[in-house]
């Protein structure tokens, strides 16, 4: 216990200093450049360290201490051989002498053929600009000419003794053609530096960054998506609470008479009071199906909590790293929840073996985690980028797994079996297994699942688009508090989906309607990935065997999240209903 506490302290100073204070200088005093890294623009999860390309290099390369979130964020930054004082401007400085061979010349040309961007950071603030330049023209004759911009022009915005804002510029001199070279082929890089006063306090300067053009600017609030979610929540609520509820009273008003009526009901064998003595009949495998419930639980919980985080301004929701740093330590801090919903339903179910119940539930999500990020993380080492996580990290990430998120998971399964009650069922259940009749293809298990996936997506279509722009694109997700909304109506539209379907299931008097309540809900991460599928062929400009490696193997990931949380939403829903109704007729 004492190094899980130790392991969460040196993780949330890590976390903490994801967003730095900025520096202070005094006039003349060296302002350290870092280069980052280099990568495609339309292949955003693709990027390279910047010495990895022919560039001037210090003979000594001194790598920066990252933060864990900056890592997760494909950060490798390193001191530049650039020469910068605080407020001193100059035009022209030669950076140094490259003589390329024919190697690095293919290099650069594919480099900028690719859209390749780099970006440099100064005093935490990053600055991009292109490799360089290609120009296309004409059909007959065609003309393809390769640029590479050779002068850096910086100007860098400062308040008293600290650095607002800096940006790069390349086009103040004429870049160098490619086209037709010969190796040895030898290049000057230069670069000038021009500083300007401002009266923006630094305050300011969050807001300055977020609004840089080089990728497109943060996405304004869609008020069309919203009112779409909002009226379908609307209609579905509607029908759940005016149309189910005056079904209920009528079957109420049929089911609670007297003993010989009631016996002419039971000659008739029709509607869901028939099957109050298999209703609450445990399902098969309910080891799993906790350990669904208990990390469905534990994701819930862990969604909520990052939209707060967001919503407080807790971490920089402008860089994925900080974001997936703060959602790796709360995944393995809401372990515990995991452990305690599973094992105490586990328990009120009547299982024995509580001890394997926790290491399922424990691995149920880790495990298909470890084998897609292990295949992800190969690739990526494969191919050289920076989004290949450095051995020190993976230590530090599986040891936050195991002194933290495995013990907690196993103290929550305690403290669920100890608090575990009987699961006090409304209704007897009868040893033996009334038959299930057949019903028509509309009221099938498939049906329910279309019906119920499908519903609850279409809650949140338009929103994924932006999210999706977001994750995978050069999008600038801001709309925290719209996103919870959304979140909202989402978990709304499961829950009153999932108990009209329930009734209908035990209107057929099927009475196997425990997996088939995580299922019917639990099948939006279907659609998920369905759409997951259209964005990536035909909305992101993303390719190669990379980016296509990374997205799927992540998305489907999100997708069995999807399946959790959602199907553990639509259980307890059920759950609730069906204690409700079998509460409220009278039975022998």
């Amino acid at each position: 216990m004492a190094a899980s506490v130790a392991v969460a302290v040196v993780l949330a100073v890590v976390l903490s200093k994801t967003n730095v204070a900025s520096m202070k200088y005094k006039d003349n005093a060296q302002v350290i450049l870092y280069v980052n890294k280099v990568g495609p623009y339309f292949n955003p999860h693709e990027t390279y360290h910047y010495y990895q390309l022919p560039v001037c290099r210090p003979k000594q390369v001194n790598h920066k201490s990252l933060t864990l979130g900056e890592v997760l964020d494909g950060d490798r930054m390193a001191e530049s051989m650039y020469e910068i004082n605080f407020k001193k401007s100059f035009s022209k400085k030669t950076l140094c002498a490259v003589k390329f061979t024919e190697n690095d010349l293919q290099l650069l040309r594919d480099a900028i053929e690719d859209l390749y961007y780099f970006e440099f950071v100064i005093d935490d603030i990053p600055v991009r600009g292109f490799i360089g330049h290609l120009e296309e023209s004409g059909f007959l004759p065609h003309t393809h000419k390769v640029y590479l911009w050779a002068h850096h022009h910086f100007n860098i915005e400062y308040n008293g003794d600290q650095i607002i804002y800096a940006n790069v510029s390349t086009k103040e001199q004429s870049p160098v053609s490619l086209d037709e070279v010969s190796s040895p082929f030898e290049v000057v890089f230069t670069y000038s530096v021009q500083w300007h006063e401002t009266k923006m306090s630094y305050n300011e300067k969050i807001k300055r960054l977020h609004d840089n053009s080089f990728f497109p600017k943060t996405l304004e609030i869609h008020w069309l998506s919203i009112i779409n979610s909002m009226v379908l929540v609307f209609l579905l609520i509607g029908f759940v609470v005016i149309i189910l509820t005056r079904v209920l009273k009528s079957d109420f008003a049929r089911y609670n008479t007297d003993e010989e009526e009631s016996e002419e009901l039971d000659s008739d064998d029709n509607g869901w009071k028939i099957i109050h003595t298999d209703v609450f009949r445990f399902p098969e495998c309910k080891s799993l199906f906790c350990a669904i419930l208990g990390v469905g639980s534990q994701f819930l919980a862990l969604a909520t909590g990052i939209l707060l985080m967001a919503l407080t301004g807790m971490f920089n929701v402008h860089r994925h790293g900080s974001i997936n740093a703060a959602s790796i330590i709360l995944y393995a801090f809401t372990s515990c929840i995991s452990g305690y919903v599973a094992v105490n339903m586990y328990r009120k179910m009547g299982g024995d073996n509580w001890v394997w119940n926790i290491n399922l539930t424990s691995s149920l999500f880790a495990l298909p985690f470890f084998v897609v990020w292990s295949v992800v993380n190969s690739v990526a080492w494969a191919y050289g980028t920076t989004q290949a996580l450095p051995w020190t990290t993976v230590i530090l990430l599986m040891g936050l797994w195991i002194f933290v998120g495995f013990p907690l998971t196993v103290i929550g399964g305690i403290f669920g079996k100890n608090w575990a009650n009987g699961f006090d069922a409304p209704c007897r259940t009868k040893n033996i297994a009334r038959e299930i009749p057949s019903v028509p293809w509309y009221r099938s298990a498939f049906a329910h699942c279309i019906v119920g996936g499908f519903l609850p997506f279409s809650a949140i279509s338009v929103e994924l688009y932006y999210i999706f722009a977001t994750l995978w694109g050069r999008e600038q997700y801001t709309l925290y508090g719209i996103l919870f909304i959304v979140y909202g109506i989402l978990l709304s539209v499961t829950a009153c989906i999932s108990v009209a379907l329930t009734y209908f299931q035990l209107s057929a008097e099927d009475y196997r309607w425990w997996w088939r309540s995580i299922f019917s809900a639990g099948s939006t991460g279907i659609f998920v990935f369905l759409y997951a599928l259209f964005y990536y062929f035909k909305r992101s400009n993303m390719s190669g065997l990379l980016q296509t490696v990374e997205f799927f193997g992540y998305t489907m990931l999100s997708c069995f999240v999807f399946f959790l949380m959602l199907g553990t939403v639509s259980f307890f829903a059920s759950l609730k209903f069906i204690r409700y109704i079998y509460i409220n007729i009278k039975m022998d």
